[in-house]
């Protein structure tokens, strides 16, 4: 399955650079190993998409309960290039 996300520059630029390899999400997709993340660059700065896209596969998930310091109905996903 693929999920299209809004991701703000700053970290479409680490992700893009290879320096974040996940990402931390509200769990309200129903998320799976490989699944497809299609990361749009969203600018605060000019209030719209830049027209930049990369496409990350989900290789591991946390799930969120409350301990550990992740709250419930929160997730971070492992991300590789496709």
């Amino acid at each position: 399955m693929e999920h299209e996300l809004k991701i703000k520059d700053n970290f479409f630029r680490a992700v893009d650079a290879g320096k974040k390899n996940f990402e931390l999400r509200k769990d309200d997709r129903g998320f799976k190993n490989g699944d497809i993340l299609i990361l749009r660059e969203w600018s605060d700065v000019m209030g719209n998409y830049t027209g930049r896209v990369i496409r990350r596969r989900i290789t591991y998930i946390y799930h969120g309960t409350g301990i550990y310091g992740l709250a419930k109905g929160y997730s971070i996903l492992g991300l590789e290039e496709v």
